[in-house]
């Protein structure tokens, strides 16, 4: 069944990247997807921010925007799934073309915009999933005309959170022009504030959900570390990090290289990896963190847990690889741990750094 995953993977590349997308989704909720064990490999299991994962790797934001195709992206063999970025009111996002493969490079721009159904349709959808098994979480944003972005962020939170696994505010799209304000320490304390004041009565309603915040790649190291203190000052659970980069490395060779967008895929590896590394230091174990860019092998996944990450997660090496890539990853991923002599992934968490 891989090899037909393996060659409809490639038959889609011929296709326009949007579109292909849009097909991809179409197959998973028709259940053309893969169907592997989450928890084939008992050295994978691990626990981050209080959710027990049947393995560390997990389906980024961005993949299933409308939260449409959450079981069937399980049922892949991801340990858990992140659904979204949704904001309160729909949005049609910026003008296609704006998904850009750079396929010599094995990575993507995109300049999506936070093109989503919104909120109502979006719970709805997870509400849909209640009572269903595996670690699904939801991505919260802002709208691009939105007057008080942090109040998006709280109205997101309060709309998914009796059905969402954990919550995560992303603040870090380089595609909603001044999102990434945000992570400005007067901002981020702003939001942060306004979104430990509403989680008080949800936990109180429905119960403990970990909140997270995904993050930017693009940051210096003053911009870490006042990260890194408000995350544990707010008491959030987990820091995602990262999200697309601006920056464009000079040994891009493909002819989309300068699109504008954010970068992923296989160009944002170390870049991301290396700002994974920064947070770890400046946490100090304080908070987990879950590693983003460039993940494609057991080999990339390993290195970010190495650097500090609990867990990782992918989207971009999808579009090359398929939804075969997971199942592949996970084995892999087990086989390194083996060769090390090590009974757990949580033993190489940091393992880098100490």
């Amino acid at each position: 069944m891989s090899i037909l995953h393996d060659l409809a993977t490639g038959a889609m590349r011929w296709l326009e990247p949007e579109t292909a997308h849009e097909a991809a989704l179409c197959g998973l909720r028709a259940g053309f997807g893969p169907r592997v064990r989450a928890d084939k490999f008992p050295r994978l299991k691990t626990r981050l921010a209080g959710l027990d994962l049947p393995n560390p790797i997990g389906m980024a934001a961005g993949f299933d925007k409308n939260c449409e195709a959450p079981d069937a992206l399980l049922a892949c063999g991801f340990g858990f799934v992140e659904c979204g970025t949704v904001t309160p009111r729909a949005q049609e996002g910026n003008p296609r073309p704006r998904i850009f493969r750079l396929s010599e490079d094995r990575s993507v721009i995109n300049r999506l915009g936070f093109n989503n159904k919104g909120l109502e349709y979006y719970a709805d959808r997870l509400a849909a999933r209640a009572n269903k098994s595996g670690i699904v979480g939801a991505n919260v944003g802002a709208n691009k005309e939105s007057a008080d972005r942090p109040a998006d962020y709280v109205a997101g939170m309060g709309r998914v959170w009796k059905c969402a696994s954990y919550v995560t505010a992303n603040i870090s799209s380089p595609n909603t022009p001044g999102l990434r304000g945000l992570q400005e320490r007067g901002a981020l304390e702003d939001l942060l504030g306004r979104l430990r004041e509403a989680r008080a009565p949800l936990e109180a309603a429905h119960g403990k959900r970990p909140l997270f915040l995904k993050v930017a790649p693009d940051l210096d190291e003053t911009a870490v570390r006042d990260i890194a203190e408000l995350a544990l000052t707010y008491e959030l659970d987990a820091l995602i990090v990262s999200n697309t980069t601006l920056q464009r490395p000079d040994h891009l060779t493909s002819d989309n290289r300068e699109e504008t967008g954010g970068l992923s895929g296989q160009a944002l590896f170390h870049i991301s990896t290396q700002v994974l590394r920064q947070f770890a230091q400046a946490l100090n174990g304080g908070l987990p963190l879950i590693g983003v860019g460039g993940v494609e092998s057991g080999v990339t996944a390993l290195a970010k847990i190495r650097a500090g990450a609990s867990a990782v997660q992918l989207y971009s090496s999808m579009v090359y690889v398929g939804p075969s890539l997971v199942a592949r990853i996970t084995d892999e991923l087990d086989g390194l741990l083996a060769a090390e002599g090590v009974d757990s992934i949580a033993e190489m968490v940091g393992a880098d750094l100490r």
